[in-house]
């Protein structure tokens, strides 16, 4: 889940013990939030300044309808924050990890505000951040 640290970072969110994942409004990204369940567990990337992977949240709350949007039809979550990655991931990384990470959407679908990882990418990413 991507969001720019100089709107809305992963302090911000550690600061706050738990937010609201808005503002969405990309289908593709929205058909990923309204999968989302409780308990289940995303990477925070820091996007465009910083393009790096700095955190773990989870799903605390799935299936919310999205409260910036008047007309209903936009999905949100709620979040809080797990942990802190030792060692943030960047986007320079997870691209010269071809082979493993070539097909990441974070990679293929880069404009996505929420985007899939399957269980070998997020190992790998996990991995390289030293977990």
């Amino acid at each position: 889940m991507k969001s720019e640290p100089d709107a809305y970072s992963w302090d911000d969110l550690e600061a706050a013990g738990e937010g609201v994942w808005d503002g969405v409004r990309n289908h593709a990204a929205k058909n990923n939030l309204a999968a989302m369940e409780v308990g289940d567990q995303a990477f925070f990337y820091h996007s465009n300044i910083a393009r790096e992977i700095v955190g773990i949240m989870e799903v605390s709350e799935a299936g919310l309808r999205d409260p910036t949007d008047k007309d209903g039809k936009w999905a949100a979550v709620r979040i809080i924050p797990r942990t802190r990655l030792p060692a943030a991931v960047t986007l320079k990384s997870i691209k010269a990890a071809d082979d493993e990470l070539g097909e990441m959407q974070l990679v293929k679908q880069s404009r996505l505000s929420v985007s899939e990882v399957t269980k070998a990418e997020w190992s790998k990413i996990l991995s390289m951040a030293g977990i």
